[in-house]
């Protein structure tokens, strides 16, 4: 008896070409900034010397940014692919997706927002050039305010302790990759996943490089608060057991200072007896305290068995509706 299988099949990766330089840029609504960015882009790509492609995300744009895209892409035919996304799925998910479309040795990703510069990727370029596997830019002077500042510092120290890889600047989408690193990522086909920490993990040599930032020109920043702190909890529950270990040592921590409290307890109403000197509230305060840790370790767990869930179920992580450029088609592939 023959059992069918109802998960939905990978998308082929183009064949590689190992002179080709591919940059990856997601794009949501991004309209007002994308004539100012191909026209930079574009010229750094002509001046490397190298064959190039572009291959745009369309992230499910509720603006003009699919049709300003498609422009460039008749425009320049087989230098420029437009993927367009059936919906909004997020930044990283849009960035597989161009993973699996890109043809180059050393795919680079950029943002849209221009305030990553695209003529800082010669230098990524180069720097995979001399040996490295994957090279972040490092964003020493961001221009943004004091909030998103202090998130990324901690951000970024949460990634190094996590991913064994310490970098200054997790959180710049201005970044190079080798073609078996590209390869590597699409192939773990994660739900949540975070592209740089999954690439360093798997890369052995690891570069990064000062990079220039802008203050945004046009449009609005898509991350706020609540996705950065769902990006940290990606990684926390994506990349290690140390939430789950904690849990038990903290449970066998909190097991031995109750114990040591019944005791002296107990020792202290032996040898004064019964007194009124509030051990009662003492008792009260700890089981409290227990409670609120219970409550925080279920929902650990719950992360925890959410995300497996979210892994067996093999729901696709992004559905391309259509690709437009040199060799347009439809798909409905993963």
């Amino acid at each position: 008896m023959s059992i069918k299988s109802n998960v939905l099949p990978l998308e082929k990766s183009p064949a590689t070409d190992p002179e080709m330089v591919s940059v990856v840029i997601p794009v949501f609504n991004e309209v007002a900034n994308l004539p100012d960015l191909w026209t930079r882009l574009s010229g750094v790509m002509k001046q490397m010397g190298r064959r190039w492609e572009v291959v745009f995300i369309d992230d499910g744009s509720s603006d003009d940014s699919l049709n300003m895209m498609r422009q460039f892409a008749e425009a320049m035919p087989g230098n420029v692919r437009v993927i367009e996304l059936a919906r909004n799925f997020g930044q990283h998910s849009a960035v597989l997706a161009g993973f699996r479309q890109a043809r180059g040795d050393i795919v680079v990703t950029l943002d849209a927002d221009l305030q990553n510069p695209p003529e800082e990727i010669p230098r990524l370029v180069q720097a995979i050039d001399d040996g490295n596997d994957v090279v972040g830019g490092w964003r020493e002077e961001r221009q943004d305010d004091a909030f998103r500042r202090i998130a990324s510092r901690f951000h970024n120290k949460l990634t190094s302790a996590i991913v064994g890889v310490p970098m200054h600047d997790y959180g710049c989408m201005l970044r190079a990759y080798r073609r078996h690193i590209v390869d590597a990522v699409v192939q773990c086909d994660e739900k949540a996943v975070f592209v740089p920490a999954l690439a360093n993990s798997f890369a052995k040599r690891v570069a990064e490089i000062r990079v220039g930032h802008a203050e945004r020109a046009a449009g609005t920043s898509k991350y706020n608060v609540f996705r950065l702190l769902t990006l940290s909890l990606n990684l926390v529950t994506g990349f290690s057991p140390a939430p789950i270990q904690s849990l038990s040592v903290f449970g066998i921590a909190v097991f031995l200072a109750v114990g040591m409290l019944v005791l002296f307890l107990a020792a202290h109403r032996l040898i004064y007896g019964p007194q009124e000197e509030g051990a009662l509230w003492v008792l009260f305060t700890v089981q409290f305290a227990l409670i609120g840790f219970l409550f925080l370790a279920l929902g650990l767990i719950g992360e925890f068995t959410y995300r497996i869930y979210m892994e067996v179920r093999r729901r696709p992580t992004y559905l391309v509706r259509k690709v437009h450029g040199d060799d347009e088609r439809d798909s409905s592939h993963q």
